[in-house]
């Protein structure tokens, strides 16, 4: 199991904040590969919001009496003080972002983005400006850097932004074409550091190029190769803040052979090269 996270002030008790808006207390990820299962259950529910993100596989959320199986691209909205109760399997293969907040505002800000307050469940879509957004709070919770309660709160924002922007989108993609967008995902996911031609993952699919990439964006938001090298370009980041590879060999790990394309790419993608990455953590 990989599991990540950062906490306001080191602090994992919940807690109501009503001087301000908007306040990020902790966010996080959970991948269950190898262990069985992961419950968590608070039969009192928390003093805090809380969004969680199936970013893949899927998860068992017990709501309303009844056990409701949560697919990856959708989101689940806990509000003070309701029962919590929801689990994953390994076998699902779960991957799981999320993010608890407070606030004076909370839920006007919520209702701005038409976000939805009644029910828990809704579809928002699988897109690596989600993961993205959560990687970039836990980053900001862990290193406590100048102005982050401030940066946190927009982060925040961002992401309902990006919730609202997709809620508006329009009808889903058919069924069909969800489960072949899911499958190149899971293995652009696996095989991201090796060499990808889409043309020929196209081909393999019996598809023509110029309809996976549309389909694969209608899906995602970004086109094959930009969700790849962001793939790549996450990889790197932990890479570099967890390890002690240099960077022509993390270059190497997440699949570029050449370090100055490597990092021209990565500042490119991150507004820092590699080393100044590894610098500011």
């Amino acid at each position: 199991m990989y599991m990540n996270s950062g906490y306001l002030h080191n602090s994992m008790v919940d807690f109501k904040d009503k001087t301000r808006p908007l306040v990020v207390g902790s966010c996080g990820t959970y991948r269950l590969y190898t262990r069985p299962r992961l419950p968590t259950y608070r039969p009192r529910g928390r003093i805090d919001f809380q969004i969680l993100y199936v970013a893949g596989g899927k998860a068992h959320f017990f709501l309303d009496g009844e056990d409701v199986v949560v697919t990856a691209g959708h989101m689940v909205l806990y509000q003070p003080k309701e029962v919590q109760k929801y689990v994953y399997y390994g076998v699902d293969q779960t991957e799981v972002f999320w993010v608890h907040f407070t606030g004076s505002e909370v839920r006007n800000i919520l209702k701005s983005y038409n976000i939805p307050l009644t029910g828990h469940v809704f579809y928002s879509g699988k897109y690596p400006e989600y993961q993205k957004l959560f990687q970039e709070m836990i980053l900001e919770l862990q290193t406590c850097r100048p102005h982050y309660e401030e940066l946190l709160s927009m982060m925040l924002r961002q992401l309902f932004i990006l919730i609202s922007r997709h809620l508006e989108q329009g009808p889903r993609l058919a069924d069909y074409v969800q489960n072949e967008m899911e499958a190149a995902i899971r293995h652009f996911s696996e095989y991201y550091n090796t060499e990808i031609i889409i043309d020929e993952y196209a081909a393999a699919m019996h598809r023509s190029t110029v309809w996976f990439i549309r389909s694969f964006k209608q899906y995602t938001g970004v086109t094959p190769m930009q969700y790849i090298i962001s793939l790549r370009i996450q990889q790197a980041q932990r890479l570099l803040g967890t390890s002690e590879y240099n960077v022509t060999e993390v270059s190497s790990l997440v699949g570029y052979d050449n370090p100055l394309y490597f990092s021209r790419l990565f500042k490119k993608q991150t507004g820092m090269s590699p080393s100044e990455y590894r610098k500011n953590l």
